[in-house]
């Protein structure tokens, strides 16, 4: 406990935000600086085409195939064939790293606080493993197999630290796990008065232990989870578009009709609710 409050002692130093903020904009201005085809790019990398974080994907190939180095390592006694088998697997694993760099970059990029800064210790750490890697492949390829295996266990040892950090930020700080509310009526429920929704407005309205959102355009009313999948955000303070609506903190946009993620960084659909209108009253229940 003493060693954990102590890791958070230092993700709490703000001489990280000095440089987070201008990193984390400089990564997001890059995107942006390409247009449509940055947008494209830069949600093919958040994984919004997958329906859940790309990161995770990639981030299980140079874990794994370093394993699988350094067992090989552990078991060579002097074969050649293991030798050359565990520089391969090196070689995964760092072709590997790189995606998981550029998928791990774009996704903290849109993040704030003490994420941000527990991201970017988790990110520094696991370019110092990957570098150490990278030193015994290239060793191996001297075939200096004494000091890459020092360089590669070394690795490993700050690429178990960082996951530590990987881990805390998806189980703790709930980066990359939907944040909608799931507390959603699984009957119709009374949530406001038809007369208190104009066209083309929304609003926050409570029902039950959830927050929702509520939008009358075109004729119909149509109902999402108020709180953003991505990491909370108030969707009723964001911007109602013809058919959609985007979140006021990372610009994540979902269509009203179905809560489909239609522009990241979310990569996951807002929950979407049935609506009817009876009695005067907007009514709303969890979409089956």
């Amino acid at each position: 406990m003493d060693s954990t409050n102590a890791l958070m002692q230092v993700v709490d130093s703000p001489a990280l935000d000095r440089i987070a903020e201008p990193l984390s904009k400089a990564v997001r201005g890059a995107y942006e600086a390409a247009g449509p085809a940055g947008q494209q790019l830069k949600d093919a990398a958040h994984g919004v085409w997958l329906g859940h974080p790309l990161h995770p994907v990639f981030t299980d190939l140079p874990l794994g195939a370093w394993t699988t180095a350094l067992a090989l390592d552990c078991t060579a006694n002097g074969d050649e064939g293991r030798r050359r088998a565990a520089t391969f697997a090196m070689g995964v694993g760092l072709a590997g790293a790189l995606g998981a760099a550029v998928t791990g970059l774009t996704d903290w990029s849109e993040t704030q606080g003490q994420s941000r800064r527990t991201g970017l210790l988790h990110g520094l750490l696991n370019i110092t493993a990957t570098t150490l890697f990278a030193t015994s492949w290239a060793m191996r390829q001297r075939d200096s197999h004494d000091t890459g295996r020092a360089a590669a266990w070394a690795g490993y040892a700050v690429a178990i630290g960082a996951a530590w950090f990987g881990g805390n930020l998806v189980y703790d700080q709930r980066i990359g796990v939907t944040n909608a509310d799931a507390h959603l009526p699984e009957e119709f429920t009374p949530v406001l008065r038809s007369d208190a929704l104009a066209e083309n407005t929304m609003t926050r309205a409570r029902v039950g232990k959830a927050d929702v959102l509520l939008v009358r355009q075109n004729g119909r009313v149509c109902a999402l989870a108020h709180d953003c999948a991505h990491l909370g955000g108030p969707l009723s303070e964001g911007t109602l578009k013809d058919g959609s609506v985007i979140c006021p903190w990372h610009g994540s946009e979902f269509a009203l009709e179905d809560g489909r993620v239609l522009t990241g960084p979310s990569t996951h659909n807002q929950p979407c609710l049935d609506v009817r209108e009876r009695d005067g009253q907007i009514e709303v229940k969890a979409r089956g």
